[in-house]
């Protein structure tokens, strides 16, 4: 799981940057339009925490504990619902919580793993 963590961790940090710049456009065009539509302010706050994602991903993957799983699940987690709550018109913030959905999966499944016993 330390190269998952570690490939994950920088794919997380570039795509925060481009979901950014993405999100920005969406929310620009959401004002001009005068839709109402929060797309454009969520893909912000999924490209936040994708980077927050992406640092505790690279930080936490040579620990032991699990308390850096568990907060890379409820990061990614947190930005997936996000995501896919409030995506709206911008349809690509469907594939950026995508992406959050499978970090946190792969971060549950390290925590289960983690707990159960290993045969010697």
């Amino acid at each position: 799981m330390k190269t998952w963590k570690l490939v994950s961790g920088i794919l997380s940090i570039v795509l925060s940057v481009f979901v950014l710049f993405q999100s920005c456009a969406a929310g620009l065009s959401n004002s001009l339009e005068n839709s109402g539509e929060v797309g454009g302010s969520a893909g912000v706050l999924v490209a936040i925490l994708l980077l927050v994602g992406g640092i505790v991903a690279i930080a936490v993957r040579n620990s032991q504990g699990r308390g850096g799983n568990i907060a890379l699940a409820v990061v990614f987690g947190l930005a997936a619902l996000l995501g896919f709550a409030l995506a709206g018109s911008y349809s690509d913030l469907r594939i950026w919580a995508g992406w959050c959905l499978i970090c946190a999966v792969v971060a549950v499944i390290d925590i289960v793993r983690s707990r159960t016993p290993k045969a010697q």
